[in-house]
């Protein structure tokens, strides 16, 4: 039966186990503002509801098992948008005053990020669309310290160095297509 919107399908909120609840629910918190919308136990796992988005009763819930002595983290990313540089600026302070680690700023070409670590390790990444599309994966290093002009310059110069350069508009109306002829298949 053929999907008739791409909206049928939405992502919605993720899981963690952790292995210090109260220290990771406190980072989420103050570096990024999550608000705690529940607790509780189920069973003999705790667990900590947020949420930035008030539709929404969690994006991220945070569980008690997380074994301490774990080789390999399989969380490669956890991303947020924000609307502007500013707000990005913020947000990378606030990461630094809560211990976030690995900071990196980076341009994508299509984005402006910054890429850190929280308490347990897990990879952030709190991001600025930009108006371009380009090849992707790409990650260069930026200067946060810049004029906006200046990192928004930098960024446009990044993407067109690549064969598919484009308006972010043109790359959505592309995708849109390919989308509705995948779910039509």
């Amino acid at each position: 039966m053929p999907l008739s919107s791409t909206s049928n399908l939405q992502f919605s909120h993720i899981g963690l186990y952790v292995t210090d609840l109260p220290r990771m629910a406190g980072f989420y918190k103050q570096a990024l503002r999550f608000t705690q919308t529940d607790a509780g136990d189920l069973g003999t796992v705790q667990l900590v509801f947020l949420s930035r988005d008030p539709t929404e009763h969690h994006q991220l819930v945070l569980a008690t098992g997380r074994p301490a002595d774990m080789a390999f983290n399989v969380v490669n990313q956890i991303s947020f948008r924000v609307p502007d540089l500013a707000t990005l600026r913020g947000f990378h302070d606030r990461l630094l005053a809560e211990g976030a680690t690995e900071m990196h700023p980076v341009t994508h070409g299509n984005a402006v990020s910054v890429y850190c670590r929280d308490p347990e390790g897990n990879r952030l990444e709190l991001f600025m669309d930009t108006p371009w599309y380009c090849d992707q994966p790409l990650r260069e290093s930026i200067d946060l310290a810049q004029p906006d002009e200046a990192i928004l310059m930098q960024a446009e110069a990044i993407a067109k160095r690549f064969p598919k350069f484009m308006s972010r508009a043109q790359w959505q109306a592309d995708i849109a297509r390919r989308m509705q002829e995948d779910q039509n298949a």
